[in-house]
């Protein structure tokens, strides 16, 4: 069974659990229509799903309302900064607002952000970028419970460690490509076993190393308390770039890398390196403007259906805020448990 909601009174519920948990009324908003903009987006990995493990995580103290990005170094075009355990969806644009700005006035600016709570979606950074005409590239780690196989492995050892690139395209709307390094998203299992669903064959290992099709398996303990892993996609090659992203999202910005067994905290903390280049002032945005259309429309020639990264999402909002979010009947018993841990009333 599901249920179907408009997103505005999403919005306002995810607001008022979040602001029940200590956050102020603008942080609680940002926070809620962060979420609601991923589920939109055909997200609901990262979407409003995402409320019960961030309460936990407050009641834990791995997640601390209220709180901004310290800054570590400001060097004009290098910026270090520290998230200092605030929700991601603030401090992330918190980081990305300074970025831009240096980006737009010297050219180019690599930031490096450390000990931010959960980022959400990615892609929503390297929106604010192409918004303002730059380019945008993104590594991201994650210090959770390793959930991620390495190629040759049999067991979680790292995160699923995003990647992303934003392209402002002249004229049109932009190239933003958005994945996890893993074959499928942590949250997307979450989300198949909330609904009673299996998952095609090449995702999963089991807590004994050997395929399976249960999305449980990344979800709950299984018997001894272990757990299975996802798998890296494109086999070497993904786990190739997930590497990339724990060394750059989280040793590089100062966050730190996965390195120990696994525990039971709820928080979640990603680090994120984001390289932001200003076509105007590299000198070349005659020629990549008229190049990246060009290749674009060639692609498009193509016999067939081809989707550029973030047409996808695009129709998916367009879709969902006439038709609703649906939610699976389990996933919305957890967020309204996580009102009433708070005494929040969710209706």
């Amino acid at each position: 069974m599901a249920k179907t909601f408009p997103a505005a009174h999403l919005r306002q519920t995810v607001a008022a659990i979040v602001a029940a948990a200590g956050s102020e009324r603008a942080e609680a908003q940002t926070v809620a229509d962060n979420l609601v903009l991923a589920n939109l987006s055909g997200h609901d990995s990262h979407g409003v799903g995402m409320v019960p493990r961030y309460i936990d995580a407050v009641l834990e103290g791995g997640l601390k309302p209220n709180t901004g990005i310290a800054v570590k170094l400001d060097g004009v075009s290098l910026l270090a900064l520290d998230g200092q355990r605030g929700y991601g969806q603030v401090v992330g644009e918190q980081a990305m607002t300074l970025a831009v700005a240096r980006a737009e006035a010297s050219g180019s600016c690599v930031m490096a952000l450390a000990n931010a709570h959960h980022l959400g979606r990615i892609g929503h950074f390297a929106e604010m970028a192409v918004a303002r005409g730059l380019v945008a590239i993104h590594f991201v780690n994650v210090q959770s419970r390793p959930v991620v196989a390495p190629w040759g492995g049999g067991d979680g050892r790292y995160g699923t460690n995003p990647f992303c690139v934003g392209i402002p395209l002249q004229g049109r709307e932009p190239f933003v490509l958005d994945f996890a390094t893993s074959r499928v998203a942590q949250g997307k299992m979450r989300v198949a076993h909330n609904e009673g669903r299996r998952v095609e064959p090449g995702y999963l290992i089991d807590e004994k190393g050997q395929p399976t099709t249960d999305p449980g398996v990344v979800v709950v303990p299984q018997p001894g308390g272990m757990f299975g892993a996802l798998m890296a996609f494109g086999e070497h090659k993904g786990y190739g770039m997930a590497v990339a992203c724990e060394l750059l999202g989280g040793a590089l910005s100062g966050s730190g890398t996965w390195h120990r067994p696994a525990d039971n905290q709820r928080a979640v903390i990603n680090g994120m390196l984001a390289i932001l280049v200003n076509p105007e002032q590299l000198g070349t945005q005659a020629s990549f403007a008229q190049e990246a259309l060009a290749f674009v429309d060639w692609l498009k020639q193509s016999p067939g259906d081809v989707l550029l990264a973030g047409e996808p999402e695009r129709k998916a909002r367009q879709t969902r805020a006439h038709e609703g979010i649906t939610l699976d009947d389990q996933t919305w018993a957890e967020i309204v448990a996580a009102g009433a841990k708070l005494g929040a009333r969710v209706a």
